[in-house]
């Protein structure tokens, strides 16, 4: 087999390489933040497979929370120019076992929405952006049968949200509605593409109430396009031959592999609490 090789790898070193000076078109990180937040007593919307479960149920517990989708809304501040706010909604999938007595328990899907808000800032533009597209939406076909050739993107800046799973922090089961609900929304809120994901479209409350407590880490960034110049280099062509696996010998594959040493070696207190960039809090 050929040695792996990068024609471009010390391209750096080398001055002569750059020809020229290019304008490159692509997104500007203006202000960004992370959080970590805590969402205590959530409400769970349960389908009526997981009502009818949850109204028998002794006791339950939460196998694990996945995010299925995140809707994000841009507003600008009206008293401070440049800034804007921006409103994150997830929806969140939870599975759910209860104990139904006898020593018999069942699982199934439920969902909660949490909805967080930040205030960061944006900047102004005053410009009309057209962008061309191949299909019109005016038109229902190409933009070239109708004469149109591009469409007008918001000039709002966009927002941009990295979040990992949730972590399970507690769940309960109570009858007092009144006392536990963080809710951002109801049950017909929640789009009917989750609904479908979770098993069917959701019931209304019942006798009992399941709340989940939920612990998100997020960061959120706001960006705008802009140009810059940069120094554009010979481009290069790579000398990495794309190689088949040999064989069809499983253990041969194996033994290629590195030892994952890393996962035998738990990092430290001081390893998990190193920063990572981000100083700014959201607010």
């Amino acid at each position: 087999m050929a040695e792996n090789k990068n024609a471009c790898q010390n391209f750096t070193s080398n001055a002569n390489l750059c020809k020229e000076t290019v304008c490159i078109d692509c997104n500007r990180v203006l202000d960004s933040c992370r959080d970590k937040d805590c969402f205590e007593d959530v409400k769970v919307f349960l389908t009526r497979f997981g009502r009818e479960i949850i109204d028998r149920a002794s006791s339950v517990r939460i196998h694990g929370a996945k995010i299925l989708w995140t809707n994000m809304s841009v507003q600008p501040l009206q008293f401070n120019r440049g800034f804007y706010q921006i409103v994150v909604r997830f929806f969140v999938e939870l599975c759910v076992e209860a104990c139904v007595g006898m020593g018999k328990s069942q699982t199934f899907e439920a969902v909660c929405v949490v909805e967080k808000t930040v205030v960061l800032y944006g900047s102004e533009g005053n410009v009309s952006i057209y962008k061309s597209n191949a299909i019109d939406p005016l038109c229902g076909g190409h933009s070239s049968e109708c004469g149109f050739t591009g469409h007008k993107s918001s000039n709002l800046p966009t927002a941009v949200v990295e979040v990992i799973d949730p972590v399970v922090l507690g769940c309960k089961i109570s009858e007092d509605k009144g006392r536990h609900c963080c809710c951002c929304c109801c049950e017909s809120e929640v789009p009917d593409s989750i609904c479908n994901h979770i098993g069917g479209e959701l019931c209304p409350d019942g006798e009992k109430h399941l709340y989940v407590s939920l612990g998100f880490f997020s960061v959120i960034r706001i960006e705008r396009p802009t140009q810059y110049l940069i120094q554009a280099c010979e481009y290069c062509v790579p000398e990495k031959e794309c190689v088949l696996s040999e064989g069809d010998d499983p253990c041969a594959l194996f033994a290629k592999m590195s030892f994952p040493t890393h996962e035998f070696c738990p990092p430290g207190l001081k390893t998990l609490s190193c920063d990572c960039g981000y100083e700014k809090k959201c607010y």
